[in-house]
């Protein structure tokens, strides 16, 4: 499959302007410079980008609802949080949080953010201090491929126990980690299936908090 194949398909699960197309179309040529020098996604994704990321990560601004304040987990390359941040430029008051703790890829997120005008902010720190000195807002947690869901809720226990929502892009294992997670969480949570994974799901996160607490 050819780069201009994969964004077609991609742009098929993708109702957006011809304005942010070109804001991704940025991105990705931003992304394919700086994984020659930094390995910022696995090389064998390379001809898939916008289906195995771009459209991945766009799949979640429909559960995102009028969110004003969303904070991302890990956020590597920028999948899903920048590519949230494109997809919801112009939405008043919505700002997103990218919180990576690798250096290198942090930089990549400040000049990606800088050349798609995305109104994002970069936290170069452990997701664990990130959310220790939160004092803000926080609409929605969002996460791909960093950790199984009860570390997540274990990470983002402080936003959840503020009224935070999450949305956790998974792969199969979704529905054992929801029953794993939830021997030691009081979770309401709903799954949605991955329009571009068969085997992958969405989990939706509307409360969590510890039992016995």
């Amino acid at each position: 499959m050819t780069l201009d194949t994969d964004q077609a398909e991609a742009l098929t699960h993708m109702a957006v302007s011809h304005e942010t197309v070109l804001r991704l179309e940025a991105f990705v040529e931003l992304l394919l410079r700086w994984q020659q020098i930094k390995n910022l996604v696995a090389p064998s994704t390379l001809n898939q980008v916008w289906t195995r990321h771009i459209a991945d990560s766009a799949q979640l601004v429909p559960l995102l609802n009028n969110a004003g304040s969303v904070v991302d987990f890990g956020s590597g390359a920028g999948f899903p949080g920048l590519v949230l941040a494109i997809l919801m430029a112009g939405r008043p008051k919505f700002h997103l949080h990218l919180v990576e703790s690798n250096g290198r890829k942090a930089s990549f997120l400040r000049e990606a953010a800088r050349a798609t005008g995305a109104s994002v902010s970069v936290h170069a720190i452990r997701i664990e201090d990130f959310v220790a000195r939160w004092d803000g807002k926080c609409d929605f947690v969002t996460a791909r491929a960093l950790a199984p869901l009860a570390d997540l809720l274990a990470l983002g226990e402080k936003l959840f126990r503020s009224g935070a929502q999450a949305l956790f892009l998974k792969g199969k294992t979704a529905a054992d980690e929801l029953t794993e997670a939830r021997r030691l969480w009081d979770i309401e949570a709903q799954l949605f299936p991955s329009v571009t994974d068969s085997t992958g799901q969405i989990i939706l996160i509307r409360s969590a908090a510890r039992r016995g607490r």
